[in-house]
């Protein structure tokens, strides 16, 4: 089998995504895209006939974010004609899964040279599912709901799901805020120092104008004490109705766990930022690598993916990453370091006690409280963290994974390439 390798990663900054607050909200999703195509291209003098496919995370594609960003992207970020480009959706998952399959394709031989990533502007999908609810249509996050799916398999929003984990788990609200704020800090001290330099790229209007060219979302100064002040951010979601039967979100989550009683843990400082970005991962296999004289980053070792309860919805990664290790022949004590990304603090709670981790190997940049979850990106951007990391540190192996909506969870083993042979 054909190894896989990583020769670059880059991102955009990630900007505030809210309409009118959002340095990148006027952008289009296309240009951001395209921005980190051209930046991963002129940053290799790869040359774009090479590359046999881009394959790209949008998870709503809907809108300005539909019509296969991943090829138009392409054509907008001058890519040769003959490079060819798709899009899909693994919802949350979708940036992993972006590269899993770059690899895949790479390692059986069928492409030397991929570029894959994601997109998402979420500030673009925020007012997509406003304008939908005033036309009387579900949005998006409504969209898994009907009747005979939910018989089987009742599936709710995901803020209502972390605080339904939290309290099955019995996390506290101390506990959670906790995550929150280590992210805050975490974040805070990699910016301070540069750490997420050698990846981020500005987004630059067709003027020549800087739109945004560092991270817009953290919030240095936050406190615990600040924190334990905030609301919940999904107790009158959970029970608005959503059809004349009135059903809601606790209801469909207490139809599969009846006697549970549902508390409320998370909000806007413990949950992932609403944030717009994008990424690229250039990966391609050891001969294509020699032949373009590009000096691969990191080895992909494994990849893997995994379901779970879809009515739980955030509860894969933990069994992924198991999948993941063993598919790879490594276990826990291989991997010097862990990107689980905070859709919900209960999220990277769970994981770091489940496996039974030490804080100091997770998430050791912040996460997306902190940072912001652009939905198809994150995944991208969170490889991309990693391999800067285990440079950074001079250390051997990463694993990354996320949650996603439907109970999935992608994940992928990363190893740092010191030796390789040109």
């Amino acid at each position: 089998m054909t190894e896989a390798y990583i020769i670059d990663a880059v991102r955009t900054p990630r900007g505030i995504g809210k309409q009118g607050k959002g340095a990148l909200a006027e952008q289009h999703p296309q240009h951001l895209a395209a921005t980190v195509l051209k930046a991963i291209a002129e940053r290799n003098s790869l040359d774009t006939k090479t590359v046999d496919d881009v394959i790209w995370s949008v998870s709503t594609q809907d809108g300005m974010q539909a019509g296969d960003m991943g090829r138009m992207a392409a054509l907008d970020a001058g890519y040769d004609v003959t490079s060819s480009g798709m899009t899909l959706d693994r919802f949350c998952g979708g940036g992993i899964t972006s590269v899993n399959l770059a690899a895949a394709q790479v390692m059986s031989g069928m492409a030397d040279c991929v570029v894959a990533g994601g997109t998402e502007m979420m500030s673009l999908t925020a007012a997509m599912a406003k304008e939908k609810m005033q036309a009387g249509i579900k949005p998006p996050m409504m969209g898994s709901y009907n009747e005979r799916l939910a018989k089987v398999h009742p599936q709710s929003h995901q803020g209502i799901c972390g605080d339904a984990i939290a309290t099955m788990e019995g996390f506290t609200r101390e506990e959670l805020d906790a995550v929150g704020y280590r992210s805050q800090q975490r974040a805070a001290q990699a910016i301070e120092e540069g750490r997420f330099d050698k990846s981020v790229v500005p987004v630059v209007a067709d003027d020549g104008t800087v739109v945004l060219d560092r991270e817009e979302f953290p919030r240095p100064q936050t406190t615990l004490e600040g924190l334990a002040q905030l609301e919940p951010a999904f107790t009158k979601i959970a029970d608005v109705p959503l059809d004349a039967e009135g059903t809601t979100f606790r209801k469909l989550i207490n139809r599969k766990y009846p006697d549970l009683e549902i508390e409320n843990f998370h909000h806007a400082g413990n949950s992932s930022g609403v944030v717009d970005g994008a990424a690229a991962v250039l990966v391609a296999s050891a001969d294509y690598a020699r032949k373009h004289s590009l000096k691969p980053r990191a080895r992909i070792v494994a990849t893997a993916n995994m379901g779970d309860d879809p009515t739980l919805m955030l509860n894969a990664p933990v069994p992924a990453a198991k999948k993941v290790l063993e598919k790879a022949g490594l276990t826990l004590d291989d991997i010097d370091l862990f990107e689980i990304n905070e859709a919900f603090a209960v999220v990277a709670a769970k994981f770091v006690r489940d496996l039974g981790l030490d804080w100091d190997k997770v998430n050791v940049n912040g996460g997306s409280i902190a940072l912001g979850h652009p939905i198809g990106a994150t995944g991208s951007i969170l490889i991309g963290t990693i391999v800067d990391e285990l440079e950074r540190q001079g250390k051997q192996r990463g694993l990354v994974t996320m949650c996603a909506a439907g109970g999935m969870a992608p994940a992928i083993i990363v190893e740092r390439v010191e030796d390789f042979v040109d």
